[in-house]
């Protein structure tokens, strides 16, 4: 009904309570200013404002008016910034842990590309060694990896702890190798095990080489042996067992973004953003 050019002016005078520092503002002449006014008046069939050589008052109209307007215009502006941002274009390369892109990725990936239609999104999913020598040779423009705790690089999403993961009926004799289920070196989760072991002198043996998450947790459920995953990916068929077997605590694990910066910055802050706002919900 009313025109956010028009709502526009009138906020503008209202602010300003003239009509020279009105038009100043929104860079245009006086007389528009009164023209678009004088429109917003009759389309809303109300005296707004009143004025006389040196003052300009809003009447009780014409404080409603300002009221709706401020609305009016920040709705206006927040679906015109909706659509600019869906306009965005371009690649994204984008790399992802493969227990990282089990959980919520996803659903943060399909957000996304609703929001973002015409970025052209390529995804490579594996291990976060792999990814991030990939980022350095310029492969990928952004990736999802785990690292070491406090590491400078990249942008911290999260933090968790690593834990002892094994199928309920699994069974571990006390003085027999711990059997692990581990992906190849180099691995943080391995290290984090046999590191752990080694601290307190218990004996292992490697039962399951595994390439991927869902080879180590069919592995786990088949009962073949113990894997070492992040607290918050541990499935709710399988359960931690650290207290039960006797097994050494296990250190904290970052997620985190890494980027290209060579990477167009457009497409990159997005997608960030996006998997850090989701973290935080």
């Amino acid at each position: 009904m009313f025109d956010p050019q028009l709502l526009r002016t009138f906020v503008a005078l209202a602010e300003t309570r003239s009509f020279t520092r009105a038009a100043e503002q929104l860079q245009t002449s006086q007389s528009t200013v009164s023209q678009q006014i004088r429109r917003l008046e009759r389309a809303a069939g109300r005296t707004l404002a009143l004025r006389d050589t040196r003052t300009v008052e809003l009447t009780d109209n014409g404080e409603a008016m300002l009221g709706f307007a401020r609305v009016i215009l920040s709705a206006h502006d927040a679906a015109a910034s909706y659509f600019d941002t869906s306009a965005m274009r371009g690649r994204l390369r984008f790399g992802s842990a493969d227990d990282l892109a089990l959980t919520e990725l996803p659903a943060i990936l399909r957000e996304f590309r609703r929001l973002y239609p015409q970025i052209d999104l390529v995804l490579t999913v594996g291990q976060s060694p792999a990814l991030a020598r990939r980022l350095r040779a310029g492969q990928l423009d952004l990736v999802y990896v785990k690292q070491e705790p406090g590491l400078p690089t990249g942008r911290l999403v999260r933090r968790d702890r690593h834990v002892w993961v094994a199928h309920e009926s699994t069974r571990l004799d006390p003085g027999a190798p711990v059997p692990l289920i581990a992906y190849p070196d180099p691995s943080l989760s391995r290290a984090a095990a046999i590191d752990a072991l080694a601290s307190i002198g218990r004996n292992w043996r490697i039962t399951c080489n595994v390439r991927d998450v869902n080879g180590a947790l069919a592995a786990v459920r088949a009962g073949i042996g113990i894997a070492v995953l992040p607290r918050a990916m541990v499935p709710t068929d399988l359960v931690p067992v650290s207290p039960t077997f006797g097994l050494p605590r296990l250190g904290e694990i970052d997620f985190t973004l890494l980027t290209n910066p060579r990477a167009a910055g457009g497409p990159v802050d997005a997608l960030s953003a996006a998997i850090v706002g989701h973290s935080g919900d």
